[in-house]
């Protein structure tokens, strides 16, 4: 065998798999991992890392929880799809807040958000099968394609136009393999709002070419100023037949640890998924169906009141984060991110060092001003930080000011 031969392996020889082992690790959760780490060990870390309020859960609530704990029926197996009072108070809340009509039928309860991805795409996609990908992204969404066999294609928007895509972008992407369209607004990272003249130009589009849309509505609720939610297959009735939908009560609720979400779709998917369900996890948690049950058949007065608190921190994190110079910073229109440009400051000498990339400032901001936050290589971006306001006013204001002061070092 000569050198340059590589050695032969057999499948024995591999420990993890090809597929798993191309994950890569959510860079969300492992910056808030790193920072919550730090602070354990004294460091006075402030994170803006991971997209979690910062509230309590509203007790009502909890209280329910409380109550199913109680109760024998939910110490058993339930429906791998979800309770079935929970997929009717989905349906009812989808009529709601949407003012889209489905059946519980059409609904299949989720441990998660990530869950009704990866099994909404697991459920459309064969290998091969390409899935358009605005970025910037949120991490789990090309992972999830992969995963299920499919090929992200990425088509990439900036501040410039406050990182929303055109139809323009979409057509250019679209090539003889694309059946998806991923369509995000509210947008995780970016916190962009399509207006509703931009989502049914979209919708139209990708019904035109007889695409599929996953659409995840699941800021649907924190949405500031001018800005308005609009549901793609309300707006655009031809795509219900080819469109999911996935949410949860995570980010409306502070209910990230309870991991309840859904999707909804037609009823030959959401069956293939349920039975993916099925052999993968089986039921959600009983309790904590029984607590998101109580959270979308309550009032959203305990929203609306985050909602007024993330909105003073929206225009208090964007007006700060703007004050530094090289950075640039769009108004976030929804959810709870801000997604500055610090392509200016890449190169710059601070503190005796000269990052080259997003991912080398962001471990430099960690490092010499002890705030966690998260390179845009995370999102498809380079170039650019998410920062979650989903904390505290005045750790919010704190950690800015910290970001400020280091930055303002910068020297060519």
């Amino acid at each position: 065998m000569s050198a340059a031969t590589p050695p032969v392996t057999s499948p024995t020889d591999r420990r993890v798999s090809a597929r798993i082992g191309s994950i890569s690790e959510s860079a969300t959760l492992a910056v808030d991992a790193k920072a919550k780490a730090l602070k354990a060990a004294g460091r006075p870390v402030i994170g803006f890392g991971a997209g979690e309020p910062d509230f309590p859960t509203p007790d009502y609530i909890v209280e329910a929880a409380v109550a199913a704990c109680r109760e024998p029926r939910f110490h058993r197996y339930t429906p791998a799809g979800g309770l079935p009072e929970l997929k009717k108070a989905i349906a009812a809340k989808t009529l709601r807040d949407s003012g889209l009509e489905v059946d519980p039928s059409q609904v299949l309860v989720t441990n998660g958000g990530k869950q009704a991805i990866y099994e909404a795409f697991a459920a459309i996609l064969d290998p091969g099968d390409e899935v358009i990908v605005p970025a910037p992204y949120w991490t789990t969404y090309p992972e999830s394609i992969r995963l299920a066999g499919g090929v992200p294609v990425e088509v990439v928007a900036d501040e410039t136009t406050g990182y929303r895509v055109g139809v323009e972008q979409l057509e250019a992407a679209r090539g003889p393999h694309t059946k998806v369209l991923l369509f995000v607004s509210p947008s995780n990272p970016t916190g962009a709002v399509h207006s509703r003249e931009q989502v049914e130009e979209i919708g139209r589009w990708a019904a035109e070419h007889g695409l599929w849309v996953l659409t995840d509505e699941i800021y649907e609720h924190l949405v500031y100023g001018e800005a308005t939610f609009t549901s793609l297959p309300v707006a655009v009735p031809e795509l219900r037949d080819k469109c999911v939908i996935v949410n949860g009560v995570a980010k409306t609720y502070a209910m990230t640890g309870w991991r309840v979400g859904w999707l909804i779709g037609p009823k030959d998917v959401v069956k293939a998924a349920t039975n993916l369900q099925s052999h993968a996890t089986s039921n959600v948690s009983n309790v904590a169906q029984a607590a998101a049950l109580a959270a979308l058949t309550g009032d959203l007065s305990a929203v609306d009141e985050m909602r007024t608190a993330f909105d003073r921190r929206r225009r208090t994190i964007t007006r700060m984060l703007n004050e530094i110079d090289g950075v640039v910073c769009p108004e976030p229109e929804g959810a709870f991110y801000a997604y500055p440009s610090v392509k200016a400051l890449l190169g710059k000498e601070i503190r005796g060092r000269r990052p080259g990339s997003s991912v080398e400032l962001a471990a430099l901001i960690l490092e010499e001003a002890e705030v966690a936050v998260v390179p845009g290589e995370a999102f498809g971006t380079p170039g650019y930080l998410r920062l979650s306001y989903a904390l505290g006013d005045a750790d919010l204001a704190e950690g800015v000011s910290r970001l400020q002061k280091l930055l303002s070092e910068a020297r060519d």
